[in-house]
């Protein structure tokens, strides 16, 4: 993996585990999204944690309370960075470009939640910012909604990026990117 490479860990927060509607498959995501982060951290390569910090969709605030918190699972170190965001784009409104572009950083490895608004929306922004965009398509989920299952926005989101190959992002397998680091 170059040295222009870093980790993006997109809201893999307690409040899309809650009890009563957890997201799809996410221990198994977030068991993924840890190997990675160790890979990571052995490898070099920066790992960039992105926290959502509005109430959500429930009404419920998660501003500094447990269910905002970062899973404990792959709680940050001191050596990691975590950046804060309002909206669906994680650059809109923080400083990740600036971050990104003072440690020379020119490829991002994008995990996390939720596939079809956080996630897809910072790949696409990273993309038309001039990043070169990996998304990883066994680390990141969301929930069923009216029309579709989660897993079949997983899969639309994996078939427009791989439609357009030169456009938003490389889908590939956690497992290929564990090799490569």
């Amino acid at each position: 993996m170059s040295a222009n490479t870093a980790l993006l860990v997109i809201d893999v927060q307690n409040f899309f585990f809650h009890e009563t509607r957890p997201i799809y498959i996410g221990e198994e995501v977030v068991s993924k999204i840890k190997a990675l982060i160790s890979k990571a951290r052995v490898s070099d390569v920066p790992v960039i944690y992105i926290q959502h910090l509005v109430g959500d969709k429930l009404g419920v605030q998660i501003d500094g309370t447990l269910l905002g918190a970062i899973h404990q699972a792959i709680a940050p170190t001191e050596n990691d960075l975590v950046i804060c965001k309002t909206t669906p784009d994680s650059f809109l409104g923080t400083n990740l470009d600036e971050v990104l572009k003072q440690k020379g950083i020119k490829k991002l490895i994008v995990t996390g939640f939720q596939t079809e608004f956080c996630v897809d929306t910072t790949c696409r922004r990273a993309f038309s910012l001039g990043y070169q965009v990996v998304l990883v398509g066994d680390a990141h989920s969301t929930f069923d909604n009216l029309v579709l299952s989660a897993e079949q926005i997983r899969q639309q989101l994996a078939y427009i990026y791989s439609y357009h190959p030169d456009w938003f992002a490389e889908v590939v397998p956690s497992e290929n990117i564990l090799d490569a680091m």
